[in-house]
């Protein structure tokens, strides 16, 4: 879960210091995916009852959000980088 939490910023940062947009939007969505298994994750260890089920919705609702984000920042470089392209 460590690992998958530490990737989220690591992997934005590395794509927001690439010199095009189509890179950042590509790192945005192994964020993205790194989101997808913390949430997973979290299911996983509540089941397991390694984690409390109310820290664990919690959890997984700032998760959702930051997935939220994260879809509307790709949406918006793709938005961006189409109208580029068309000019």
């Amino acid at each position: 879960m460590r690992r998958a939490a530490v990737s989220i910023p690591a992997n934005i940062a590395e794509g927001a210091g690439r010199r095009n947009a189509g890179d950042f939007s590509r790192f945005v969505r192994i964020a993205l995916g790194s989101m997808f298994e913390l949430d997973t994750l979290l299911e996983v260890a509540t089941q397991l009852e390694y984690v409390k089920a109310d820290a664990a919705r919690q959890l997984r609702e700032r998760v959702g959000r930051l997935m939220r984000g994260a879809n509307g920042l790709i949406r918006y470089q793709d938005i961006k980088r189409r109208q580029t392209t068309i000019h």
